[in-house]
């Protein structure tokens, strides 16, 4: 499999039930409470992250999708974390609802807004960087897309087309992506890996394939063997953010 230049394979593959995957990312933030949990989706492009949180949010019918593409529209390919936390996630971490139009849709002329509800149970935040260092105080669980990455390029294209604008905005992201992943380490911050997209027998409509995250391996592995049933719990909202005192 062919990965991101000093990306780490992960190892100890199973399949787990949707349902499953996301008791395991509220168990790595078990004393979250009175707000929402906001869970990061992070991969390179066409490795399934918009599919995947897509996912999470039907099993979980009170959340909502936040996508970091619409943060970085017209704005930067990776220097949007500041705009993230202050107009997304600050909020989020005071239970409050989100609408917020950038700065760039407005001079750009793009209706809308990005909008989350109050009183959502789960916030999923997809989008390549997102688990990064800055992010972390905010992030309370996160997902790397661990694949191939010929098969994620031709899945690209299918999606994207590869006509010349397109292969130079490629290129032009690339050229960024590269040394900010191999910088940030995503694979090896990330609460869990899922294949993205995957190689072993699965039904892709109940089920992913799941790895322990690469910086951790031996000292977690015993958390990824089957667990019990157990109910995901929502939580009522919370005024306080990481940063605010009590």
């Amino acid at each position: 499999m062919r990965l991101h230049p000093g990306e780490t394979e992960a190892v100890g593959w199973r399949v787990t039930t949707v349902l499953d995957a996301v008791r395991r990312l509220c168990d790595a933030s078990p004393d979250v409470t009175g707000r929402a949990r906001v869970i990061a989706i992070d991969g390179r492009g066409g490795a399934g992250k918009t599919t995947l949180a897509e996912r999470l949010r039907a099993v979980v019918p009170d959340s909502a999708i936040v996508h970091t593409d619409d943060i970085a529209w017209n704005h930067a390919y990776f220097d949007w974390g500041t705009v993230l936390v202050e107009n997304i996630l600050r909020p989020l971490h005071r239970g409050e609802a989100v609408d917020f139009r950038p700065d760039a849709w407005i001079t750009h002329g793009r209706p809308g807004s990005i909008t989350v509800p109050a009183g959502a149970d789960f916030v999923w935040v997809e989008g390549t960087g997102i688990i990064r260092e800055e992010l972390a105080p905010w992030l309370d669980a996160s997902v790397w897309m661990q694949g191939d990455l010929d098969e994620q390029e031709r899945l690209l294209v299918v999606r994207d087309g590869d006509s010349p604008e397109q292969m130079e905005h490629v290129a032009n992201w690339l050229l960024e992506e590269i040394p900010f992943l191999a910088r940030e380490r995503p694979w090896d911050r990330a609460t869990m890996i899922v294949a993205g997209p995957p190689r072993i027998d699965h039904d892709p409509a109940t089920e992913l394939v799941i790895a322990p995250p690469t910086g951790s391996q031996a000292a977690i592995a015993v958390e990824y063997a089957p667990a019990a049933e157990k109910p995901v719990r929502a939580n009522p909202p919370s005024p306080l953010s990481p940063h605010e005192e009590t």
